[in-house]
C-alpha cells in the first residue's frame, strides 16, 4: 500500500495553520501569518479587489497550490468587490496530498462559504465549475503542466508565484520556467511572489517583465510584483537595485525544464564563481556601513 505523506501542522503568529515539508525543510509559509501572507503578499499587490470592481471576470494563474490558502484568499477580494465576478482558475500542484490534508484539517474555514465547499471539491475532484468558478487542479511537475497552460492560450489577470525558496527548489525559479509562465500573463495583468532574491527578479526581467517591491510582511525583506507595463508598480530602493548587479542576481537555468535540482544549483555556481559582477559579500558590506551611519544620526537629523 501507497503510504500517503503527512506534513506536521504548524501554527502561524496570525492564528492560521500551515504545514512543515519534511522533503523541503521549509514551512509552506511564512511563520508571522499564513493567511496574512496570503492577502498581503500575493492577493493585494495583484490589485484583484480594483480589478473584480472593473471587471466581470477575472483569470488566476496559481503556481504551486499547497494549501490552497492563495486561491482562497484571491476569491474572497474577488467576490467581496464584486458578488458577480466569473473567475477561471488553473492551479498547479505536485503533492496532491497537500490540498487533501489542507481540507482535512479544515484550515480553509477561515474564508467565507462558499469558498471552502467549493476548493474541497477541487481537492478531491480537480475541478470545479458553477456559475461563478471554472477551476482546475493540474497535478504534477510544474515544469510540465506550465507547458500545457501556456499551449492552452490562458492569459491570467494575476499569477501567484508559489514555490519553496530558491535554494530549496531552483527547478521552479529558473529562467525558462518563468519564461513560460510570463507568456500565461495578460498584457496588464500581474504577477506576485514572496521571494526578493535577486536570482528571481533577475530572471522575471529577462522574461520581459518589470519588477517592484510589495510590502514587506512580518519579516524585513518584501515581496515581489511584476507586470509587462512598470505603471503603478512599486519601485525598487536603490539598495535592491544594485542587489540587482551583484552575483546573487545570476539566475538559475534549466534549458530543457528536466534538470535536477543538484544539476541546477551547480549550474549556477559555475556561473557565479566566474563572472566580474561585484561579490554579494561586498554589497551587503557597503549597505551594512549605510545603516550603520543612518542609526547613528540623531532623530530629529533624519527629517
Amino acid at each position: 500500500m501507497i503510504r500517503t505523506p503527512h506534513f506536521p501542522l504548524q501554527s502561524t503568529a496570525d492564528g492560521s495553520f500551515t504545514f512543515f515539508s519534511d522533503e523541503f525543510g521549509e514551512t509552506f509559509h511564512s511563520s508571522s501569518g499564513a493567511k496574512q501572507e496570503a492577502e498581503k503578499k500575493f492577493v493585494e499587490p495583484c490589485q484583484l479587489r480594483e480589478k473584480a470592481k472593473a471587471n466581470n471576470s477575472l483569470k488566476l494563474l496559481d503556481v504551486c497550490y499547497g494549501l490552497g490558502y492563495n486561491s482562497a484568499a484571491a476569491l474572497e477580494a474577488i467576490w467581496t468587490a464584486n458578488p458577480d465576478c466569473q473567475v477561471e482558475l488553473i492551479a498547479l500542484e505536485l503533492d496532491r496530498s497537500v490540498p487533501r490534508q489542507a481540507i482535512a484539517e479544515q484550515l480553509l474555514v477561515r474564508w467565507s462559504p462558499p469558498i471552502p465547499d467549493l476548493l474541497k471539491e477541487l481537492a478531491e475532484n480537480y475541478r470545479v465549475k458553477t456559475g461563478r468558478l471554472d477551476a482546475r487542479l493540474l497535478i504534477g511537475d510544474a515544469r510540465e503542466k506550465i507547458q500545457q497552460v501556456q499551449q492552452s492560450g490562458f492569459q491570467a489577470d494575476a499569477i501567484f508565484l508559489d514555490p519553496f525558496s530558491p535554494p530549496k527548489c531552483p527547478q521552479l525559479w529558473t529562467v525558462e520556467f518563468l519564461a513560460i509562465v510570463a507568456r500565461c500573463l495578460k498584457p496588464d495583468g500581474r504577477l506576485a511572489t514572496y521571494s526578493c532574491a535577486a536570482s528571481v527578479r533577475t530572471a522575471l526581467q529577462l522574461a520581459g517583465l518589470r519588477v517592484g517591491a510589495s510590502n514587506s510582511v512580518g519579516r524585513r525583506s518584501p515581496g515581489t510584483v511584476a507586470s509587462f507595463c512598470d505603471r503603478d508598480l512599486p519601485p525598487l530602493s536603490q539598495q535592491e537595485s544594485e542587489h540587482l548587479q551583484t552575483r546573487a542576481a545570476i539566475p538559475y537555468r534549466d534549458p530543457q525544464l528536466q534538470n535536477s535540482v543538484a544539476a541546477i544549483a551547480e549550474q549556477r555556481r559555475i556561473e557565479q564563481r566566474s563572472s566580474s559582477l561585484e561579490p554579494t559579500s561586498q554589497w551587503k558590506k557597503r549597505w551594512s556601513r549605510v545603516f550603520t551611519d543612518i542609526n547613528s544620526i540623531p532623530v530629529d537629523s533624519r527629517k
